[in-house]
């Protein structure tokens, strides 16, 4: 692999590097600018507005034959993915949410193993464990309450988010990247609207901090993010893709700590230098250049 692709490589790890640390916003967004106890209502507000706008700009529809695929894609990657991450985050502290989230990349190499016989890197393998080690280090406190149907739905949501990523790439339909992204939040927007409408209270009067906090979530966490993570599905392996979702978890935390005056002790430092070396070296051994 010459200087010139493997340059391409990296700069498309950092272009879809981008995408999980704008999800890392959405927490301190969530937190500090929307109304409380609305989950539902913030996922369907972050996803479906996004969804229109894209598929009006792109204009393109998928083949007949693709629509099964694409809806099956929308529910894992968007509805049921967002259903069952603000079930585990209500139910389950934010750190073993995101410990128990950190297990994706091994399920993306489980299923690159069982469906297409590609046997993943040892390297990529310690690397996966070490970053769920970091991420326990950095996130995890002694009072953790293990609730079991918080726990089943982080884990349900892990293998909706691992399975969405395998097969985006496989199934993707013959249309640009642009329109891809806003069938599937769309038609994801669809799946979580009546949930939305059962489970959460009305909207209050929103105030203008509140609009732009959902605009934001919308344009930046929604239309942009998502668009840059199945772009990189699109060029990168899905175990390197789903790697770089770890960078979510650790751009809340940083955030916390430059904005809200969290703490970062010295365990977590080390968890946190355990994470960022886990996705470089999972980055390392998916690039063709390791394999090659």
């Amino acid at each position: 692999m010459n200087t010139s692709n493997r340059n391409s490589s990296w700069a498309d790890v950092l272009t879809t590097a981008l995408a999980p640390v704008i999800w890392g916003s959405t927490y301190i967004v969530t937190t500090q600018l929307l109304p409380p106890d609305r989950p539902f209502t913030a996922a369907l507000l972050r996803v479906l507005p996004a969804g229109i706008l894209l598929t009006l700009f792109s204009r393109r529809l998928p083949k007949s034959g693709q629509w099964g695929r694409l809806l099956l894609l929308s529910a894992l990657n968007i509805g049921f993915f967002q259903a069952l991450l603000f079930v585990a985050a209500y139910r389950l502290p934010g750190g073993l949410a995101a410990v128990v989230g950190a297990i994706q990349p091994l399920l993306v190499m489980g299923l690159a193993w069982t469906v297409d016989s590609r046997r993943p890197p040892a390297l990529a393998v310690a690397a996966s464990v070490v970053g769920i080690g970091g991420m326990a280090a950095l996130l995890l406190s002694p009072g953790s309450v293990w609730d079991a149907v918080g726990i089943a739905a982080a884990l349900a949501g892990a293998v909706c988010m691992a399975a969405g990523t395998f097969l985006a790439r496989r199934w993707r339909p013959d249309v640009p990247v642009l329109a891809f992204t806003g069938w599937q939040l769309l038609a994801g927007g669809l799946m979580l609207a009546p949930v939305a409408w059962l489970a959460d209270a009305p909207l209050p009067a929103l105030s203008g901090l509140q609009m732009l906090g959902y605009a934001y979530l919308s344009v930046a966490g929604a239309l942009l993010a998502y668009a840059l993570w199945f772009r990189g599905i699109a060029r990168l392996s899905p175990v390197a893709v789903s790697s770089l979702g770890l960078l979510s978890p650790l751009t809340a935390v940083t955030l916390g700590w430059a904005l809200l005056g969290q703490s970062l002790g010295g365990v977590s430092l080390l968890g946190m230098a355990l994470v960022i070396g886990s996705i470089l070296a999972v980055q390392w051994a998916s690039t063709p250049r390791a394999a090659a």
